[in-house]
């Protein structure tokens, strides 16, 4: 072979790896973005925020979100990337969209950040029908004012007049989520927290509905609350006292540099924590009623302390501190068995700082009882248990120095007054009557 002709060839040789290589850069990617959008409820308004989903693995390098109504399409957001990260969501408001009630098309367009169509990327257009909807949902309330006393549960059962995406209380900015039942309705059980007074408690308390568009109805709840004056006595903190504390619970304040330091720390930061722990565990419930009659307390057993029991805290007959009783201490033999309050399912077993080794039970809309304190622990999360099956055995662990059992009950995730749920009057007056259920015997 000549030079000539070798020269010819490593000509030739280099075009088709040229062309080889402007084919792979421009052409490797000829799929525009993955679209999707939540939520998926095909209903708008102007209070909807969308986020639209956006993944390509060249990259996203802009999305145009447009209302498309009589082949008119107008554009509502455009964003460009300066980054071509391979995954973006943005969120889309309509709150300026100026629409008339009826259907659209939502037309979302994205392009990639690759080298195709000589460098322009590659673009994706979906066109999804939805519906653009002013009206709030209406509510139907289907039971009276509740009778709430200040610690205790209230219910309400109500209707929607169509599909919402969240409804429940509001009680200032608490959200307590209703549950829908077989018939269609919902079936709300609150708190009255020990902490609000009924006049606040009347006009914090509202109840509201969320459609799938967005639309926000929020009216006020009328509720007959009254006031009630709980316990309050003043507990001198001894250093011998203190100094079991820290010895014992150490762990829960750490850093503390004196044996006051700790108490007051576990009294105060590490209640708190314990309280919102609660809430988050209130929230794994079943959607209907699991419990049958009213519950049992600790059987031959006495009571110890009871709800909403105030104790004003005094170290060397100064005040420091101050804390609430938010349960029933219920005291018998050392090591009694602990039966189950009532029907349900364990959602927690543990230990939870003050309350120390605990069971908690979900008795259905979020309506749990908690067994603390215990020495010992005989059920496990997920456990199916019938009222009666002992569950653990009474002990000190947590901040307790004498066996006994902390029996509380949560509605939301918030400690009401158990007695209320141990007493069959209040059952039949509060929940059984005003849902139209059966009367259990117990509750004759």
């Amino acid at each position: 072979m000549t030079i000539k002709s070798i020269c010819k060839a490593s000509f030739f040789l280099s075009i088709f790896f040229l062309i080889t290589f402007v084919a792979y850069t421009f052409f490797k990617d000829l799929d525009g973005p993955e679209i999707a959008i939540s939520p998926e409820t095909g209903r708008l308004s102007q209070n909807a925020l969308l986020s639209v989903h956006l993944k390509d693995s060249s990259g996203i390098r802009d999305v145009q979100v447009s209302i498309r109504k009589n082949n008119v399409a107008t554009p509502i957001f455009k964003k460009e990337f300066t980054e071509y990260e391979a995954e973006q969501t943005v969120d889309v408001s309509f709150k300026d969209v100026q629409l008339r009630e009826g259907p659209l098309d939502l037309e979302i367009r994205a392009t990639d950040g690759s080298k195709a169509g000589f460098g322009q990327g590659n673009t994706r257009t979906v066109l999804l029908p939805f519906r653009f909807d002013t009206k709030p949902p209406y509510i139907s309330l289907k039971t009276g004012a509740p009778n709430v006393r200040r610690g205790g549960t209230g219910m309400v059962r109500y209707e929607v007049d169509e599909e919402v995406s969240i409804s429940g209380i509001l009680l200032e900015t608490y959200f307590i989520p209703s549950y829908l039942q077989k018939d269609g309705s919902y079936v709300c059980f609150f708190p009255f927290p020990y902490s609000m007074t009924a006049q606040d408690f009347k006009k914090s308390i509202k109840i509201t509905a969320v459609d799938l568009a967005g639309n926000v109805t929020q009216n006020r709840l009328n509720v007959i609350a009254h006031e009630r004056r709980f316990k309050s006595d003043k507990l001198e903190l001894t250093d011998d006292f203190l100094h079991t504390v820290q010895t014992k619970l150490y762990n829960l304040a750490p850093n503390a540099k004196t044996p006051l330091d700790c108490y007051l720390t576990i009294n105060g930061h590490e209640r708190a924590a314990n309280a919102r722990r609660l809430m988050d565990i209130g929230k794994d419930t079943a959607q209907g009623i699991l419990w049958s009659g009213n519950f049992t307390p600790l059987p031959r057993s006495a009571a110890r302390a009871g709800f909403g029991d105030h104790r004003i805290l005094y170290y060397k007959n100064k005040v420091v501190g101050e804390s609430y009783h938010l349960g029933y201490d219920f005291a018998s033999i050392r090591n009694a068995d602990v039966p189950a309050a009532n029907n349900g399912r364990v959602v927690f077993t543990g230990d939870i700082g003050i309350y120390g080794n605990i069971v908690i039970i979900d008795h259905g809309l979020g309506v749990m009882s908690i067994y603390s304190h215990l020495n010992e622990i005989l059920a496990q999360k997920g456990d199916i248990v019938e009222k009666g099956r002992i569950i653990g055995r009474t002990g000190t662990t947590g901040l307790a120095f004498g066996d006994h059992l902390h029996f509380g009950i949560l509605v939301a995730g918030i400690e009401v007054n158990p007695l209320e749920w141990i007493d069959p009057k209040w059952i039949r007056d509060n929940i059984t009557s005003r849902l139209g259920l059966q009367q259990n015997p117990q509750q004759k």
